[in-house]
């Protein structure tokens, strides 16, 4: 039988019984239907997860006993940091949620200038907590115990300048591919358009921050597709898929 893990924003310690905030409640509750003494993982993003047992469970409050702790990790040795153009609805949360069952580490949504999507600034930081309650389902899903960072909104030219690392972004008209590049650290930075791909000006001004244009074999992929095959190519590459 499957054990249900849930991401649990508070402290955690072994032999404590701990009670449930109440999105969490529900969830494990309403959702996943849980009963009295059924088992549970418990993570809170700090690396590690705790294993515990309902201790009680009712419409006002749901307690879990924390019984031991497993310093288990699942993340890759290369840390990824991904800036995508901001695509619609499903889109975007299903390049997101996929993102973070390949290891992303960051992951940085970008105004573009061929955006189909523009958000005003009241609805930015309503996306931002949306999109990494996403994350943190995909989290729990893919078994890892440290939360990815989704960060706020930015705009393309502001975020390339401030990238370190073995940056490139996903150009079908480049000439060059993964395999010819090698990272001095354990760190890259990948950049994919929105669906309307880049600007020559957003172009000129990646290649200007250090990025270096790859393509990702002879078809032109859609914007969700390119970020996680690049995503999968230098796990591959460098980091724990090839494990």
């Amino acid at each position: 039988m499957r054990i249900s893990r849930v991401y649990i924003n508070q402290t955690l310690a072994v032999n404590e019984t701990i009670q449930l905030d109440e999105d969490s409640a529900h969830y494990l509750r309403a959702v996943l239907r849980i009963k009295k003494d059924n088992l549970v993982i418990l993570f809170n993003g700090e690396g590690g997860e705790y294993h515990g047992k309902v201790a009680e469970i009712s419409r006002k409050s749901v307690l879990i006993e924390l019984l031991s702790f497993n310093n288990t990790s699942v993340e890759s040795n290369l840390a990824v940091y991904l800036g995508i153009g901001i695509s619609r609805g499903d889109r975007m949360e299903f390049a997101i949620q996929k993102s973070v069952e390949l290891g992303v580490k960051e992951i940085s949504p970008l105004l573009t200038e061929h955006c189909v999507v523009q958000l005003k600034d009241d609805k930015k930081e309503k996306k931002r907590t949306h999109w990494q309650k996403i994350a943190q389902n995909a989290t729990e899903q893919s078994g890892r115990t440290v939360n990815p960072t989704i960060n706020s909104v930015e705009s393309f030219s502001s975020w390339v300048q401030q990238q370190s690392g073995l940056k490139v972004f996903l150009d079908p008209f480049a000439d060059k591919t993964l395999s010819q590049l090698q990272p001095k650290t354990q760190r890259v930075t990948l950049l994919a358009g929105p669906e309307g791909g880049f600007s020559e000006e957003e172009r000129d001004i990646a290649k200007q921050a250090g990025f270096i244009p790859i393509k990702l074999g002879p078809r032109v992929l859609r914007t969700e597709t390119a970020a996680l095959s690049a995503l999968t190519a230098v796990q591959l590459q460098w980091g724990d898929l090839n494990a």
